[in-house]
């Protein structure tokens, strides 16, 4: 159920039986030569929609933009600072709770979102509001992408590829994979800047790879970005009727420790 097609009786009639709700999320942000900036936000809408039209359960608009300064130097990139993205996103999902919403996941398409996202969840738990989850999507089947790419990459590379082949081919530039992966980094290894002496020296994509992409695009098929797809939403899927399943006292935050040790206190 996507919330902004429905009329706010109906809505109404979904939190009276339900309180589970999908939040997609991604970026604005460059994908090398060969995708578009909306790659992000296309994979984690093509995943909340299709997981909350096999679900019944509640889906939001997607957030667009996200923490990407370590892709600035790229024509086109936006975001957002993390602080204001954090409050942004809170105050988002505090209108889900105001309306009946307790459970609520994050369908997280952009690594640089991951770390802000689960602070918010944090927040959101610690104060009893409700209980709110970051799910990233190729983190749900890890096996299945180190299967089907010799090559991967974190960023722009052949999972993204293959996602984007599948969702949204007319988006693809096919004819520049091969610039993709030659004026890239395909093995992630090879970085220069990666670690030094047991420290992240890098800070932007740009300073690891010029193009801004890594991996073998090369390697991507839409074949390839169904399979990716159809996996990782039935993972979504799960995790949404398993969350809809536990009680909310179980889901919140524990009590502190009493009595602690050394209190005396009975």
């Amino acid at each position: 159920m996507y919330v902004a097609d429905r009329t706010w009786p109906e809505l109404g009639e979904y939190v009276a039986e339900e309180s589970v709700a999908l939040i997609p999320l991604g970026s604005t942000e460059q994908h090398g030569p060969h995708l578009p900036l909306a790659t992000d936000h296309l994979i984690a809408e093509g995943l909340a929609r299709e997981a909350a039209d096999r679900t019944g359960y509640l889906c939001t608009p997607t957030v667009n933009v996200g923490v990407s300064p370590h892709h600035r130097q790229f024509h086109g990139t936006m975001w957002v600072d993390p602080p204001q993205f954090r409050d942004y996103v809170e105050s988002l999902t505090r209108n889900l709770a105001y309306h009946g919403i307790d459970r609520v996941v994050y369908v997280n398409a952009h690594g640089g979102n991951v770390d802000h996202l689960r602070e918010v969840g944090r927040r959101l738990r610690d104060d009893g509001t409700m209980y709110a989850i970051e799910w990233m999507w190729d983190e749900s089947i890890p096996d299945l992408v180190e299967e089907v790419f010799e090559h991967n990459g974190p960023h722009g590379g052949p999972k993204e590829t293959a996602m984007i082949q599948h969702l949204a081919p007319d988006l693809v530039r096919e004819d520049r994979l091969e610039a993709a992966r030659d004026g890239g980094l395909v093995d992630v290894e090879d970085a220069e800047f990666l670690q030094k002496h047991g420290a992240r020296t890098f800070y932007d994509a740009i300073e690891n790879s010029e193009n801004g992409v890594f991996g073998d695009q090369t390697d991507a098929t839409a074949e390839i970005g169904e399979r990716l797809f159809e996996a990782a939403t039935e993972q979504l899927v799960r995790l949404l009727e398993w969350l809809d399943e536990q009680r909310l006292d179980d889901l919140l935050a524990p009590a502190h420790v009493d009595p602690q040790p050394g209190s005396r206190r009975e």
